[in-house]
């Protein structure tokens, strides 16, 4: 007996649409599919969840020196004239950073594995390149979904069955994030 459902796809499009539909979960809190694809949506998601709660506090706050431009009141870099060169002003600050543990920094790397980068456009600016913004999802799963979950036990999805589908009749299902 097979371990997963095959999808009537080859493996590398089984594959892709898996890694599509989990990052999409994740990122909006629910989509609707059909009900074999949410089956396997769900391990994939359960598993990446569950990593995310296991290392959610596993880091340390290290301070480091950062270079930071210098900005006017405008919000644009200053930049003064050295050796006939126009060069950026830069100032020294202190960052409090989180750096890490080992195991913790494994787990970020197994999600970026099955994650796809996520861009934002926000409704006002639609079309343009300029507007867009990159999602951290693993960010977003160690810091505001792990921490919903940190007192359960599994069980972070559920499946509502929605009804069938009008062109092949195929069951419909929302799978959500509880």
């Amino acid at each position: 007996m097979a371990k997963y459902r095959k999808l009537g796809r080859t493996s590398s499009q089984r594959k892709a649409l898996l890694r599509n539909q989990v990052t999409a979960l994740l990122n909006h809190g629910k989509i609707i599919t059909t009900e074999a694809k949410a089956k396997e949506i769900r391990k994939i998601a359960e598993g990446l969840i569950a990593m995310a709660v296991k290392e959610k506090d596993n880091f340390d706050e290290v301070t480091v020196m950062a270079k930071v431009a210098r900005k006017d009141k405008d919000g644009k870099r200053v930049k003064e004239v050295v050796d006939g060169k126009r060069v950026t002003v830069y100032d020294e600050v202190e960052k409090k950073i989180k750096k890490d543990q080992p195991s913790r920094l494994h787990a970020r790397r197994e999600m970026l594995k099955v994650l796809y980068p996520v861009k934002e456009v926000p409704a006002a600016g639609a079309g343009r390149k300029k507007n867009t913004k990159n999602v951290d999802l693993v960010d977003k799963l160690f810091t505001e979904i792990a921490p919903k979950y940190a007192d359960r036990n599994g069980g972070y999805t559920r499946i509502v069955k929605i009804g069938q589908r009008k062109g092949d009749a195929a069951m419909e299902v929302l799978i959500e994030l509880v």
